[in-house]
């Protein structure tokens, strides 16, 4: 595996919790930081110890000895630098949405594809704990054959939000609902039903944007009988924060923990018990962290935000790098996943009709 790899980290507000990880990996050698608050790159380019600081993406864009940059930027600027950094020849990875209109996608993907250079969607539900025990249980057959996905992700964005997440119908940012679906599967969405429910106040519309405090999902997964139902919503809910998924097959199923701390759900039918009057026995399993999927030295890392997924997505994007070879959420794969909330949403303004989800290759 090849060592070296220099990695601009650009946005330092989420993106903090990324740079010690980075310097962590033992295919990293050099770390750059990029932000536009002069005040933050400094508070965080001390803490960490780096040098090497600039206040603008084009300067990252310039410098010939950065080999990759991952993007933790405002959501309407994600397809704009994501080309910017894959024209520049960089590899790029990204916080999700990968954009929010399939336009803005299929740009992506013709990027990836013409630059050589590797696009990941880092997306934090594909990697966390939770996702990777529901994936081992499946692996192992202790599922069975799967009946029915669910995607739920509430949280509440009044306060000091920036006002562009008023105008963003909550379909666009689906994909921590959708990913752990199509990942667990392997398939992406083939058509969709959506609705919204409620209407946001008038003092929380943005003119001629989004007017769903919630939207609501079918998804038909191609090539299967199976279909996934996913709700997310922005405002006026009254829960705590959550992203959750379940899954329920004929053998057991998967339920995502409904109060923090009290551990997943897992149910099971006793295969020596008759069959008629038969109950599924539910037990509480606190989801492990998997050190045996990372380094060594990135073992430090792996009890923070999102269910421990920050090591998992920064060792893929490298490792990919190093070892020559797509990333897991490439360009495609990612804009298979994210086209299924815009169509989400366009179903939505059509009271609900059936939308084909295009296919990207």
């Amino acid at each position: 595996m090849a060592s070296g790899l220099s990695v601009a980290v650009v946005g330092l507000g989420f993106g903090r919790a990324f740079v010690p990880i980075y310097q962590a990996h033992p295919n990293v050698d050099r770390v750059v930081l990029c932000e536009r608050n002069a005040e933050l790159l400094q508070q965080f380019g001390d803490e960490f110890g780096i040098p090497d600081r600039y206040e603008d993406l084009d300067q990252i864009l310039q410098d010939g000895h950065i080999d990759a940059v991952h993007l933790l930027t405002q959501v309407p600027r994600h397809v704009e630098q994501t080309l910017a950094v894959l024209n520049a020849g960089k590899h790029c990875a990204c916080a999700v949405p990968m954009g929010t209109t399939l336009d803005g996608l299929r740009q992506i993907v013709e990027a990836e594809k013409r630059s050589g250079k590797n696009y990941m969607m880092m997306e934090t539900a594909a990697y966390s704990r939770e996702f990777l025990l529901a994936k081992d249980l499946y692996l192992k057959g202790e599922l069975g054959e799967l009946t029915f996905l669910r995607g739920t992700y509430f949280q509440d964005l009044e306060g000091d939000y920036p006002d562009y997440w008023r105008a963003q119908p909550p379909m666009h940012y689906a994909t921590h609902s959708l990913s752990p679906i199509f990942a667990l599967t392997g398939r992406r969405a083939a058509a969709v039903r959506c609705m919204g429910s409620g209407r946001l106040r008038p003092d929380l519309q943005m003119p001629d944007g989004n007017v769903f405090p919630l939207q609501t999902a079918i998804f038909e997964l191609e090539g299967t009988h199976i279909v996934a139902a996913v709700t997310k919503s922005w405002f006026q809910v009254a829960r705590s924060n959550i992203e959750a998924f379940d899954v329920y097959g004929d053998k057991g199923s998967f339920e995502w923990e409904q109060l923090d701390g009290e551990g997943a759900a897992i149910f099971k039918f006793d295969e020596s018990r008759p069959t008629q009057r038969r109950n599924a026995e539910a037990k509480r399993m606190e989801p492990p962290f998997r050190p045996d999927l990372l380094p060594p030295e990135l073992h430090a890392h792996m009890k923070g935000w999102h269910g421990g997924s920050h090591p998992h997505l920064v060792h893929e994007f490298i490792s990919s790098i190093a070892e020559g070879r797509p990333s897991a959420i490439n360009a495609k794969t990612a804009a298979n996943w994210t086209a299924a909330g815009i169509c989400a949403n366009d179903s939505s303004l059509i009271n609900g009709e059936r939308v084909t989800v295009p296919t990207f290759y």
